[in-house]
């Protein structure tokens, strides 16, 4: 089936300007030409809704062309499933997360408020704003700012080193030794089941978190660290 341009807008319920610029940031390809005229098939329809996908999940023009230019797509589908949502400016976090400027700016600084280009975003979301409310809950609770910006900071250093960590073993930069094309099938495997790895990871950090938060307390407890009327982490 072969569509011109304005047919290929009114499948995609979009306007020919729109697809017209889609082409000129290198997100759809050419129309194929046949004989004097030039013809948009199915695969243009699905790439376009592809990215009025990612652009409903707020993510850049620079992100979508990366996203859908990667031959780990599946990987790409299981990591970021479920992002998106409403959209909020860094005004709009400091006012919804109840917490003043001045401590969001500190968090921030520290790394735990990153950029949302850095993930490929044009925008703050939800997510970003639930990670406030949960700072502002602990202000609430009586932990002090110093403390607050600081539990922000180990974390974020700790998680990075320990993702980088982790990548490093996917990508075989770290860990086993692979035979021959064995990495790659393995690549391919985890990119295929990402969305049922992620959370699947997630249980074992969680866990591991815990029980070593639970053991290095009671031996704190048990060196006197911590004296009776002081609260635990």
């Amino acid at each position: 089936m072969g569509w011109r341009i304005d047919d290929l807008a009114r499948e995609a319920e979009i306007t020919v300007d729109t697809i017209r610029f889609y082409q000129r940031e290198g997100l759809l390809p050419p129309a194929e030409r046949v004989g004097r005229t030039k013809e948009y098939g199915t695969d243009h329809l699905d790439r376009i809704k592809q990215i009025r996908d990612l652009q409903q999940r707020r993510f850049s023009l620079a992100a979508i062309k990366a996203l859908l230019t990667s031959d780990r797509q599946d990987l790409v589908d299981g990591i970021f499933a479920g992002e998106g949502g409403l959209s909020y400016s860094y005004a709009d976090l400091i006012e919804r997360s109840a917490l003043d400027a001045s401590t969001v700016d500190r968090l921030r600084d520290r790394g735990l408020l990153r950029d949302p280009a850095e993930f490929g975003r044009a925008a703050y979301d939800s997510t970003d704003l639930d990670v406030l409310r949960a700072a502002s809950e602990l202000k609430k609770i009586s932990v002090p700012e110093d403390v607050l910006v600081e539990l922000a900071s180990i974390y974020v250093e700790g998680v990075e080193a320990m993702q980088r960590e982790v990548l490093e073993l996917f990508s075989g930069t770290r860990g086993r030794t692979w035979e021959p094309g064995e990495l790659e099938a393995f690549q391919r495997s985890v990119a295929a089941s990402a969305g049922q790895l992620l959370p699947l990871v997630t249980r074992i950090v969680e866990y591991v978190h815990q029980r070593t938060l639970q053991r290095l307390t009671l031996g704190a407890i048990e060196r006197g660290a911590f004296h009776p009327t002081t609260p635990t982490p």
